[in-house]
């Protein structure tokens, strides 16, 4: 071999040498600074109420001070390109809904992110459903007697929506079912609370932590949940399919951070997730609001949301949904 070609061979060596001898003595620091845990609904929300939860035990694992930003907007995609544009080095996290990711890439005709490809997710938090809801003090019992009641109402029955989880979940149930009711879109579900009990909306679809609790209060009555089978957690609830509905939107919370993240600093940031995800106040807490813990290592979960990918394209298919400017 020639002299050159040896010493540019030496050169580059050296030079991966140092570059990985500085990733782990980065990951070995890791975490001097605070983390920055990015919510993408407002504070008060379930999501908001899911972040904070680890946020706090993040804390006491880490040693370092966890701050929650909420960067509400466009159905979460501000928070999503956010934590996609920001430095890979394992300070800024989104914990968001994986379903939820997926679908923004169909739902809107800018997407957040040219791919998921965009972040690695480290660590699956709780599997959920969401919630198809009425007022508890209207007459129908069953997803078949609202269902009745709606086609009768014909277009002058109305829907709540917010999350894009709950836009598909309304969208496959009014085609299925064969209704013309007309969606009307919120911010939050707790935004739809005043119209509910005022009669200006007939029914919603809620995230869980929002639904559950309004219905263990007694104020909502859960007809349905969006998930395959019933809940571990809520097993009282029935399924949409049970109500001549078929069904298949299982729901899942994951977080994540820029793919180039050292993987290091990704398989600590997961080894507390999971911490956290198997504690007994944490299984207590997503029980709570009928969820299940789901742990997942960092290559399972990146994989889990690749499927999300395809499943969702359909699931927008399904719906006749055509992509928000």
């Amino acid at each position: 071999m020639k002299r050159r070609e040896m010493l540019g061979l030496t050169a580059g060596a050296l030079a991966f040498g140092v570059a990985g001898a500085g990733t782990s003595a980065w990951a070995q620091q890791y975490p001097a600074n605070d983390i920055h845990l990015i919510c993408g609904f407002p504070a008060g929300s379930g999501a908001d109420a899911i972040v904070r939860h680890y946020g706090e035990r993040l804390k006491a694992l880490s040693g370092r001070t966890v701050l929650v930003e909420n960067r509400p907007g466009a159905g979460a995609n501000i928070a999503i390109e956010y934590v996609a544009k920001s430095k890979p080095d394992g300070y800024t996290v989104l914990v968001h809904g994986g379903t939820g990711l997926a679908a923004n890439m169909y739902l809107y005709k800018r997407p957040p992110v040219e791919n998921v490809n965009a972040f690695q997710v480290f660590a699956g938090i709780n599997k959920q459903a969401f919630m198809l809801v009425v007022d508890a003090s209207k007459p129908w019992k069953t997803l078949a007697e609202l269902t009745a009641a709606m086609k009768a109402k014909g277009d002058k029955a109305t829907y709540a929506t917010s999350a894009p989880p709950s836009i598909v979940m309304g969208a496959i149930y009014k085609a299925k079912a064969g209704l013309a009711a007309v969606d009307v879109n919120y911010k939050t579900s707790a935004d739809i609370m005043n119209d509910m009990m005022s009669g200006s909306v007939d029914y919603a679809l809620m995230e869980p932590v929002f639904a559950t609790a309004q219905h263990k209060q007694g104020k909502l009555r859960v007809l349905g949940v969006s998930t395959t089978n019933r809940l571990s957690a809520a097993p009282e609830l029935p399924t949409m399919t049970e109500g001549g509905i078929p069904m298949k939107l299982d729901l899942w919370w994951a977080a994540m951070v820029p793919s180039k993240t050292p993987k290091p600093i990704v398989d600590q940031l997961n080894a507390w997730f999971d911490q956290i995800t198997a504690m007994e106040e944490t299984k207590k807490f997503l029980n709570g609001f009928a969820s299940d813990p789901y742990l997942m290592k960092p290559a399972e979960a990146q994989a889990q949301l690749e499927k999300e990918m395809v499943d969702w394209k359909e699931y927008l298919q399904l719906a006749k949904l055509e992509p928000q400017g």
